[in-house]
């Protein structure tokens, strides 16, 4: 039997830690504006709906320069619709990010177009912290980094899926989401550290950061290898088979190394096949339009599984427990985000990735339904100090779900997404199904103060029917990729659903 490589090298460690810079200028750039609560009881004044929207929406020089002046208060507010448009046009532009990193991805690569979105995401870092008195220089510059984050989520999770050995991608692939949590964790810490300052400094230092983790991937890059499956489908045969090697850490003639060639070179007869026609033509298969679909309902419900609600209403669960500051609420929920993403990249190392997210969303549902359940009947929404044991109910409930979400879907859910979609679309499909899953975000982000308004804790039980409902998919049509090559994964799907068909047509 042949010895498997050990994945636990220095190239794969390096490689894995540049791109996953791309999922930490995500999480850093969402932090400094979003995971905060909202008043989950109806109010009369939109500044109350709004609620505390963390991060620079809390900053009183921020509010001063792009909010708006209340003459009863005497004090500068942001309305519900414009924080969330400055929060939400980030969504916007990682859609339309992602939607154009695919094709491009496919044309030329996944460092150039890393790259580019790099650039990308610079260029509205400049407009953000160049910006004055002109809230819409502020969500134009979102939308404009958005663009840049929103091709990086779908480039990174591309780029190591594929260049990762087969043994080490679970880690690699994950190591996206703790990214996210460290950028998220970091950029509360900062906030923290400025919200003090009486000058624009407060949010201008938080926002120059940006330009080191945007350096730093940019550096990584000129040291990362390329997808070797790009390489191997334009030609460039042995240096793809180069690259395996040295990241496998084998000889270039190991048998291991051999087979993952051949497997490579089946699957892409087939791709070759596709590209005689434009690429939305791939899209009349219905192999390819379920599976583009299933990507699509595994990203969807990330969103959904209600994590960011959590983060909405930290501050309304930890004052019950005396802790009145928001940032300070903003790091805890971060660090509990972290620590508990470590659990995460072992699971999807080592585990059933499938049974992994099904139980997860499991997990997620019940306590969504405990929490809902506290907050609404039990909890006194007037003065939480009066039912002590409902506080202490919310806030358990917050840690364990975070827990569930942490190591399972937040770390396992982007990898899979990837794997589902076909070989010879994956790029393209990909994209579709990560432009929903921005989607979801800006409208979650849009809309949930209005929602909250009008149901309160309920809106808890719409989070855990959806997490019910993405265990049944996962259960259903979800293959496990754990220990399984590229071309299996594409394989076993495409006998799947071959075989779905060919008994419908004996059954009709």
């Amino acid at each position: 039997m042949d010895e498997v490589p050990s994945f636990m090298n220095r190239r794969v460690v390096c490689m894995g830690i540049t791109y996953s810079l791309g999922g930490f200028l995500y999480g850093y750039d969402t932090g400094r504006y979003l995971s905060m609560p909202i008043s989950p009881r109806p109010v009369r004044r939109v500044t109350r709906v709004a609620g505390q929207i963390s991060g620079f929406l809390e900053m009183e020089n921020f509010k001063q320069a792009f909010g708006t002046f209340d003459d009863v208060t005497g004090k500068y507010f942001f309305s519900s619709t414009r924080s969330g448009l400055i929060v939400g046009l980030l969504s916007i532009g990682n859609l339309l990010g992602a939607l154009v990193a695919g094709p491009v991805a496919d044309r030329l690569g996944r460092k150039l177009p890393t790259a580019i979105a790099c650039l990308v995401y610079m260029v509205g870092v400049i407009v953000q912290i160049s910006s004055r008195d002109h809230w819409y220089q502020v969500a134009l510059g979102r939308w404009t980094g958005g663009l840049g984050v929103g091709a990086l989520s779908i480039l990174v999770p591309l780029a190591t899926s594929e260049t990762s050995p087969t043994n080490a991608r679970g880690l690699v692939v994950s190591g996206y989401q703790m990214a996210v949590t460290m950028g998220i964790c970091l950029a509360s810490l900062v906030n923290l550290g400025t919200e003090t300052i009486q000058s624009s400094a407060s949010w201008r230092i938080t926002i120059g950061l940006d330009f080191l983790w945007v350096g730093a991937l940019l550096l990584g890059l000129l040291f990362v290898p390329e997808s070797p499956k790009y390489l191997f489908g334009i030609g460039q045969r042995d240096k793809a088979r180069t690259i395996m090697a040295g990241l496998m850490r084998v000889q270039e003639n190991h048998p291991i190394l051999l087979r993952e060639m051949n497997e490579m070179e089946d699957r892409l007869r087939v791709e070759q096949m596709h590209k005689s026609v434009p690429w939305w033509h791939a899209f009349r298969s219905r192999e390819v339009i379920v599976r583009t679909l299933l990507a699509t309902g595994i990203l969807s419900f990330q969103q959904l599984t209600g994590a960011n609600f959590f983060f909405y209403y930290g501050t309304t669960i930890f004052a019950a427990t005396g802790i009145s500051n928001s940032y300070i609420t903003q790091v805890i929920l971060g660090v509990v985000n972290v620590v508990c993403t470590v659990p995460g990249l072992y699971f999807a190392q080592k585990l059933s990735r499938k049974r992994c997210l099904v139980f997860g969303a499991l997990w997620m549902a019940i306590w969504f339904i405990i929490y809902a359940s506290a907050g609404q009947f039990w909890l006194d929404q007037e003065t939480p100090s009066n039912t002590p044991g409902a506080s202490a109910l919310l806030i358990a409930a917050t840690a364990l779900f975070i827990a569930g979400f942490a190591s399972t879907w937040g770390p396992i859910s982007w990898g899979e997404a990837t794997l589902v979609c076909p070989a010879h679309t994956r790029a393209t499909s990909a994209s579709m199904a990560t432009a929903v899953y921005w989607m979801w975000s800006f409208l979650l982000a849009f809309f949930t103060p209005a929602i909250t308004a009008r149901i309160h804790y309920f809106y808890g039980y719409v989070f855990s029917g959806c997490c019910l409902a993405m265990a049944l998919m996962v259960q259903l049509f979800v293959i496990d990729s754990q220990g399984r090559t590229l071309e299996e994964i594409d394989s076993l799907y495409s006998k799947r659903l071959q075989t779905k068909s060919s008994d419908d047509e004996k059954s009709s």
